[in-house]
């Protein structure tokens, strides 16, 4: 992509025939949402030669607002996603609120290096 003075001149939206897929959406309408990424061909005919994909989705509720999770799903039947996803949710969790505590903790440095104190140079 090309730029000048910060804005773009161009995208490039050129979309990659020989990758395609079908979505379809499972839910149980309380917290899980998975993914199925079917594998077709340009004539929408199922693609054999390439595996089935499963992502899972949920969101966290949090005072500033819903925060989207999700994680792709190591399974091969819809069955095998329903039993990973709980595990698969957790983990990706894990690391969204580990990743927040680092934002909070280096915001705080950032803070904290803007104190100025008397008799200080800087």
């Amino acid at each position: 992509m090309k730029s000048t003075g910060g804005q773009p001149v161009s995208l490039n939206f050129t979309v990659d025939k020989n990758n395609l897929y079908r979505e379809e959406s499972i839910t149980d309408l309380k917290i899980a949402n998975i993914q199925r990424l079917v594998p077709v061909h340009l004539d929408e005919s199922e693609d054999s030669s390439r595996e089935t994909i499963f992502l899972g989705r949920t969101q966290l509720s949090t005072p500033q607002g819903p925060v989207p999770i999700q994680a792709k799903l190591a399974a091969k039947t819809l069955e095998e996603a329903m039993d990973i996803f709980p595990k698969a949710m957790e983990a990706e969790t894990q690391k969204v609120v580990e990743s927040f505590r680092q934002m909070q903790e280096q915001q705080k440095k950032e803070k904290e290096s803007r104190i100025i104190m008397p008799g200080m140079n800087n």
